[in-house]
C-alpha cells in the first residue's frame, strides 16, 4: 500500500471467496486479515489486528437472515441522502452504550471501524468490522474472527411506492458454542431490539413520527457446524473480559516501561 492510512487491511490471499469482485471499486480488494494502526482516542483497539474475516460459512451455530426495516413516513428524502446521512452518522443511532468508532476516512471499502459494546451482566466486548461494499444507497460490514457472529450486514435504502424504507439485514452464525449459547438465552432478543433501536433512531432523524419497524427472522439452515467449535479460541467476550480484569496489574508496568524510568 502507498501512504500511511489510519486503518487497513492485510491481503496475504488465505480469504477471497466473499470479495471474488475486486475488481469493481466500490467492493473491499482481496482481504484476509485486519489491522488499525491507530485507534480513535477513547476506543480499544482489541481483537481486531491480525484476525481473519470471517463469512457465515466459518460460523458455528444455527444460520440466519434477520431483516429490519423502516417506512420513513412523510420524509421527502431519496435512499441516496438515506445512505449518505447513515454513513455519516452511523455511530450515533447506535442505542446508548454501544460505541462504533468509524475510520477517519469514512465508511469505504476496505476500511475498518472498531467496536466497544456493552453485553448482559455489564460484560464488554471489544472487536471490529470490515467494510466490504460501499454505493450510494446501500453499504456491507463483514465481521472477523472473535466476532459473536460470523457473517455480514448490509443496510440499504430503496423506493416503494411513493415512500423511502431503510433496511439492515444481517446473514449470520453465532461465531462459537458459546456465543450460540448467549443467543439461545437472549441474545437475539436483544440483537433485535439493538438493530430496532437504531433504525428507529435513523427514522427520528428524518421527522419519521413514531416509526414502526417491521423485523422478519428466517433459520436458514439449522445444522451447527461442530468442526467449527475451535472458534471459541477467539472470542472477543472472554478475551475482552481477561483484557479489563488485567488492566489493574498491566497499567502499573505500563508506568514503568516509560522512557527514562531506567527499564
Amino acid at each position: 500500500m502507498s501512504g500511511p492510512r489510519d486503518s487497513q487491511v492485510e491481503s496475504d490471499g488465505e480469504f477471497q471467496a466473499a470479495t471474488k469482485r475486486s475488481d469493481v471499486p466500490n467492493w473491499a480488494s482481496n482481504v484476509s486479515r485486519l489491522r488499525v494502526d491507530q485507534a480513535p482516542q477513547g476506543a480499544i483497539n482489541l481483537n481486531v489486528n491480525g484476525k481473519l474475516v470471517t463469512s457465515p460459512i466459518q460460523g458455528f451455530g444455527k444460520m440466519w437472515q434477520k431483516t429490519y426495516r423502516v417506512r420513513l413516513n412523510g420524509a421527502q428524502v431519496t435512499p441516496e441522502e438515506v445512505i449518505s446521512t447513515w454513513k455519516a452518522h452511523f455511530p450515533d443511532y447506535w442505542p446508548p452504550g454501544n460505541r462504533f468508532y468509524a475510520p477517519l476516512t469514512g465508511i469505504k471499502p476496505g476500511e475498518v471501524g472498531l467496536i466497544n459494546m456493552s453485553l448482559p451482566g455489564r460484560a464488554k466486548l471489544s472487536t471490529g468490522v470490515l467494510v466490504l461494499y460501499a454505493d450510494e444507497e446501500s453499504f456491507t460490514l463483514m465481521t472477523p474472527q472473535g466476532h459473536f457472529f460470523a457473517g455480514w450486514i448490509t443496510f440499504s435504502a430503496a423506493v416503494e411506492g411513493h415512500e423511502t424504507v431503510a433496511q439492515a439485514q444481517v446473514l449470520m452464525r453465532a461465531g462459537d458454542p458459546l456465543y450460540e449459547l448467549g443467543l439461545a438465552f437472549g441474545g437475539h432478543g436483544q440483537e433485535d431490539r439493538f438493530w430496532q433501536r437504531t433504525l428507529e433512531n435513523l427514522a427520528t432523524h428524518f421527522d419519521v413520527d413514531e416509526p414502526e419497524i417491521e423485523t422478519k427472522t428466517t433459520c436458514i439452515d439449522s445444522r451447527r457446524q461442530w468442526r467449527r467449535a475451535g472458534n471459541v479460541w477467539h472470542n472477543a467476550g472472554i478475551r475482552t473480559g481477561l483484557y479489563m480484569v488485567t488492566m489493574p496489574i498491566r497499567w502499573p508496568a505500563r508506568r514503568l516501561r516509560r522512557p527514562g524510568q531506567g527499564l
